[in-house]
């Protein structure tokens, strides 16, 4: 069945249908990632989301149980070069196209994507839809142009209540803005005792639980849209040892008076380089984010860049001058993309070990 692709400012992608039926809105993004598909479309920060895969092969391993970072997918739908019908891998249960129709998520293949990469590239993100190609286009604008796209995206993904994930370890708090499995596959293997609470948790009960640390999540959406949660995150990095990740780096920055923008057209893939200001050593990272923190809002605040971007400068990485808090832009979890940024996660046991020294040594 053929299908179209219609953007806002006109333009027109007439391919073949895959996945769901369904007619499908969303802001529409790229990932220059060359694997990992089932990582991304299963990654809650692309909640709303319309993603276009860059690479031009996608589902040549298929899809598996181990590589799902969410239990439901939130992605509007997904725009491909070729969808591969026989996956070949010995971990794949189903191909790209069942999982797709199984999840009622819409598609359309075998159109040119490194063009609408250089599209989006030009003229920065923009709303489109996935159609039925036989519908007029100039109808279908009108539908696309006077839908709103959502702004409550945290809301949608973050869970309703608390879970936990038994360890002997540190305990810590997760609190999740749109949490992906990654960030606890890690934290379990260095035995943590985690404690997953919504976005939405009283800081009361987050003291309650009494944490060695505190981990706010990576998630979707203009991070100023639930910039109520920074009271919280003030009292909160008073206290604990504290990791910021994706949207919880952004968050962070909000709550020690930086400020935040929208990028052109973000930062999605799993190859990014990212200085590290001290050391001066290059990491490669995975990285999935339309924000960012504003340079020139730094310098004001009390925190101090660590890190930042080889492509554009961005900042990857801040740490709070005189509080153990400090944050990452990128994905340190790996799903996909290079390990090289694992390494967050033992800094921030370190963090932890230090503040029980500390209070062990004034007990």
């Amino acid at each position: 069945m053929k299908r179209k692709l219609v953007l806002e400012d006109g333009t027109v992608f007439t391919g073949e249908a895959i996945g769901s039926e369904q007619e499908t809105i969303g802001e529409v993004i790229f990932n220059s990632s060359m694997s990992g598909y089932q990582e991304i479309i299963s990654d809650p920060s692309n909640y709303g989301q319309i993603m276009a895969f860059s690479y031009p092969l996608i589902g040549n391993y298929g899809i598996n149980r181990d590589d799902f970072e969410s239990i439901e997918p939130v992605i509007k739908g997904i725009v491909v070069k070729e969808a591969c019908d026989f996956p070949s891998n010995w971990r794949s249960n189903m191909s790209l196209g069942e999982f797709l129709r199984l999840k009622k998520i819409p598609g359309i293949a075998g159109i040119d994507t490194r063009m609408l990469t250089r599209l989006i590239r030009e003229k920065g993100t923009m709303k489109g839809i996935i159609c039925h190609v036989e519908e007029k286009t100039e109808d279908v604008l009108i539908r696309l142009r006077a839908t709103m796209l959502p702004a409550n995206e945290v809301k949608q993904v973050s869970r309703a209540k608390p879970f936990p994930s038994p360890g002997r370890g540190k305990n810590v708090v997760v609190i999740d803005f749109g949490l992906k499995h990654g960030i606890l596959r890690e934290l379990t293997e260095r035995g943590c005792d985690i404690m997953v609470v919504p976005a939405h948790t009283p800081v009361e009960e987050i003291l309650a639980l009494k944490p060695d640390g505190v981990l706010l999540t990576n998630g979707p959406g203009n991070p100023e849209s639930i910039a109520h949660v920074c009271e919280m995150i003030q009292t909160i990095q008073q206290q604990f040892p504290l990791l910021a990740i994706g949207l919880g780096h952004q968050l962070f920055a909000l709550a020690n008076g930086c400020q935040i923008e929208k990028m052109h057209f973000g930062h999605r893939g799993s190859s990014y380089p990212v200085k590290d200001l001290a050391s001066g050593k290059i990491v490669f990272t995975s990285q999935n984010h339309g924000y960012e923190v504003v340079k020139a809002s730094v310098h004001q605040s009390k925190l101090t860049i660590t890190q930042e971007a080889l492509n554009g400068g961005s900042i990857e990485g801040l740490t709070h001058q005189t509080l153990p808090a400090f944050s990452v832009q990128y994905q340190p979890e790996a799903a996909p993309g290079s390990e090289d940024g694992k390494i967050v996660f033992d800094q921030f046991m370190n963090l932890m070990n230090q503040q029980q020294e500390r209070m062990e040594q004034h007990a």
